[in-house]
């Protein structure tokens, strides 16, 4: 697509663009997260908007890095492997609830392969600290990758959904419930960690 002659491309800059969407997708929400939105969040026309964006899902691809660049990284220095995984998955799982909508933006991105690579990326450089081939490795940041998006998921839909009062009266939470929702989550990747410990590695050199 031809880049639009705009005086909202010299106002702007990409950085100032992802700024804005992530203020819109955490106040609003991402039905909200709209281009045309968000073109008038920033005083402009929404042309403006594509001499950093060439669509909708390529926003939502750098909005879902930023989601995860957010997530403090584990200390290479501090603790074996294992607490390294277990930091990086519970920082990572951290940084898409702390964002409305934060895990279903990085989920459609994941799903549609256009981005949020660095949720493997930062589970495969904890996990290869184990000794691990890469096939393993790979599969099993894959795993959590998506167990961690799925948790997060679930428990963002369950809360909204809860808090409009949708949910059928059993199934409602009850906020003494809902430290459950980490413990879960840690619990989870526990024994995902437990099971890769069990995987074979390949033999060190002597």
């Amino acid at each position: 697509m031809p880049r639009p002659s705009s005086a909202g491309y010299a106002r702007n800059s990409r950085e100032d663009v992802l700024a804005a969407a992530l203020r819109i997708l955490d106040e609003q929400g991402l039905p909200d997260l709209t281009m045309r939105h968000l073109a008038t969040t920033l005083g402009v026309q929404p042309s403006a908007l594509y001499w950093h964006f060439p669509n909708k899902q390529a926003l939502l691809a750098a909005v879902s890095d930023q989601i995860i660049a957010s997530a403090r990284p584990a200390d290479p220095g501090t603790g074996d492997w294992r607490d390294q995984v277990r930091h990086e998955a519970a920082a990572l799982h951290d940084a898409l609830l702390a964002y409305k909508d934060g895990a279903e933006v990085v989920s459609s991105t994941l799903a549609l392969g256009l981005g949020a690579d660095g949720l493997a990326h930062r589970l495969s450089r904890a996990i290869c600290a184990g000794g691990f081939d890469p096939q393993t490795t790979g599969l099993a940041a894959e795993t959590m990758v998506l167990f961690l998006v799925g948790h997060a998921f679930h428990q963002q839909q369950r809360l909204q959904a809860d808090s409009l009062g949708v949910v059928a009266a059993p199934h409602s939470l009850d906020p003494a419930d809902l430290p459950r929702g980490p413990q879960a989550f840690n619990l989870g990747i526990t024994l995902l960690v437990a099971g890769l410990d069990t995987q074979s590695r390949p033999a060190r050199p002597a």
